[in-house]
């Protein structure tokens, strides 16, 4: 015999109640999330349920032909018997709706009722089956407690009142153990279908947040990569507007300097798009630039006419990890390409420097500009993205204005 629809007290929810709540239970009948209606018995449930009512008939016949051939009970109460015994097996249909109800309906109709004891029987699995174990305890005890006194004014003709008493104790014990092991099973499915949905709520969880992480991983990579080459052609593109007649050697000068950054800026392009077609392949697209590229970084910010200094005192550079040098790279390269948009003309310091053990120190500083300067549109998540790459290191940024009007980027990064 089975049930469903069980609330069962579940250990798996600490800090709530023994039952569990509703919206769980209901989950898995046909009309859960309906508000004010009960859930629709399927067909699962009308056979049992009629399972339930076959077996309490069965056992009252057997009942009731026991009380009529019993010489203690007289006819009268023979007949009184039966007919408590059919109401009580009418009422197995409504175990679901009131389990408590009925078990403690069924205890003074089975001390009077030889015809209902199936039915009694039905009622206080039910019980073991959908409410907690102080209820059982409470009608199984008073139930077990009254079967002495049942056999001693209604002896069994064929049994000693020992044995009567001992088999009927028995047997209401294994009816309550039966319930309470489906019971058990039940809230252990509950328990592990939730587990299961926790489960994959939380992969998806973690997979959205992945996603996430990936999409600004590209975004930074995307401004740090193309930033540099586009405010060249930026920076280059006004000069030729604001100063049109410039000498010819200037014009082609910075015509060359437009074409060579679109172009390395197509290239760049071209080389994400290809790292995120190749997935998290190692050999997708050309090597990340380290420590070890800033003077080429360096030398192509001198050739498009800033005025840059490189201080460079680090201690053994060769063994700085890649990430770390990196992220130094792309400082500087943040620094130049702010230094190149916001101050034109300025001169420009990047100092490096630091041992194993201690940290890497990165600094972008630019000195004040020389006259008005032209507007160039930003995002202003430059200096935002390195702090982000920065704490991502371990490492920490600051930037602001400095004391003669300049602007500085200051970075440390650890390097054990």
């Amino acid at each position: 015999m089975s049930d469903d629809a069980t609330v069962p007290e579940s250990p798996a929810f600490p800090g709530r109640r023994r039952l569990l709540p509703s919206a769980v239970i209901h989950e898995f009948t046909p009309d859960a999330g309906r508000p004010g209606r009960r859930p629709r018995r399927t067909a699962h449930d009308w056979i049992v349920d009629f399972s339930c009512f076959l077996l309490a008939v069965l056992v009252g016949l057997v009942g009731a032909d026991a009380v009529t051939a019993n010489p203690h009970v007289p006819h009268s109460l023979a007949v009184v018997d039966q007919w408590l015994g059919a109401l009580a097996c009418a009422a197995v249909w409504l175990r679901r709706r009131w389990p408590v109800g009925l078990a403690v309906a069924t205890i003074p109709v089975g001390l009077v009722s030889d015809t209902a004891g199936g039915a009694c029987m039905i009622a206080l699995f039910t019980l073991a089956v959908h409410r907690p174990f102080r209820y059982v305890a409470w009608v199984g005890g008073i139930t077990i407690a009254l079967i002495p006194f049942y056999f001693w004014t209604r002896p069994d003709p064929e049994l000693p009142y020992a044995v009567a008493v001992a088999v009927f104790v028995l047997l209401t014990a294994a009816v309550v153990g039966w319930g309470l092991l489906v019971r058990s099973k039940r809230q252990l499915m509950l328990s592990l279908r939730d587990r299961a949905r926790r489960a994959e709520t939380e992969a998806r969880l973690r997979a959205e947040q992945a996603q996430r992480l990936a999409r600004e991983a590209i975004a930074r990579e995307m401004h740090d990569v193309l930033a540099h080459r586009l405010t060249l052609l930026s920076v280059h593109a006004g000069a030729l507007e604001f100063r049109p007649d410039a000498p010819r050697e200037e014009v082609a000068r910075a015509a060359g300097v437009i074409r060579e950054s679109a172009h390395e800026a197509l290239q760049d392009l071209r080389e994400i798009i290809g790292v995120l077609r190749a997935g998290d392949s190692d050999d997708a697209g050309r090597p990340q630039p380290t420590l070890a590229a800033l003077d080429t970084l360096v030398a192509e910010s001198r050739e498009a006419g800033m005025k840059v200094t490189l201080d460079s005192r680090v201690t053994a550079p060769e063994t700085v990890p890649a990430s770390v040098g990196r992220t130094a790279y792309r400082i500087a390269q943040e620094g130049l390409t702010n230094a190149r948009k916001h101050a034109p003309g300025a001169e420009v310091t990047v100092s490096v420097g630091g041992v194993p053990g201690e940290g890497l120190t990165m600094s972008v500083r630019n000195s004040p500009p020389d006259g008005e300067v032209p507007h160039v549109p930003g995002s202003g998540q430059g200096l935002i993205g390195l702090a982000e790459r920065a704490n991502l290191a371990g490492g920490r940024l600051e930037h602001g204005p400095e004391e003669d009007g300049g602007f500085g980027v200051r970075a440390w990064l650890p390097w054990r």
